[in-house]
């Protein structure tokens, strides 16, 4: 594995999420139809890359699926998460959906500590900022969403 990141408690744990992930995928037809399914898709809009990765949030790193798109990047996690309202409790997925044409940069970032440790730091226009890590191929990912991100400035320049 080339970029090596443990984030759950324990292998039987992480094993039983990715079961779980590859059962989803197979019941929706594929991961192309989970992308259609659980994101706006245009009609020209083609998926170019899926991968497995984490993303950072403010509760800890979920994990998910990283669809990277010739318009978009979008990440779906591979379990719900809780969210209370005043009409009770609900688990929803943890989706963020990330237009390429609004990305100002995309930057390949390694724990200062654990070297081997990746990360992908991506920076929208009004400065928000996502980190996903945990990819089984870091350097794919890394090619195909800077290709991604190329063409679409190519083909709708400001």
């Amino acid at each position: 594995m080339e970029n090596a990141v443990k984030l759950a408690p324990n292998l039987s744990q992480t094993m039983i999420g990715k079961l779980s992930l590859g059962a989803r995928i197979l019941q929706s037809g594929g991961v192309k139809n989970v992308f259609i399914q659980n994101f706006s898709v245009g009609e020209r809009e083609l998926l170019l890359k899926v991968c497995q990765c984490y993303l950072s949030t403010t509760a800890g790193p979920i994990a998910g699926l990283l669809f990277i798109s010739t318009e978009n990047i979008a990440f779906h996690s591979e379990r719900s998460i809780k969210l209370t309202s005043p009409s009770g409790v609900r688990r929803v997925p943890y989706k963020v959906l990330i237009p390429l044409r609004r990305i100002s940069r995309a930057d390949p970032t390694e724990n200062v500590v654990r070297p081997t440790e990746k990360y992908i730091h991506i920076v929208t226009e009004d400065n928000s900022e996502f980190w996903f890590m945990g990819f089984v191929s870091y350097r794919k990912a890394f090619k195909c969403l800077q290709g991604a991100i190329s063409q679409c400035k190519v083909n709708h320049p400001r």
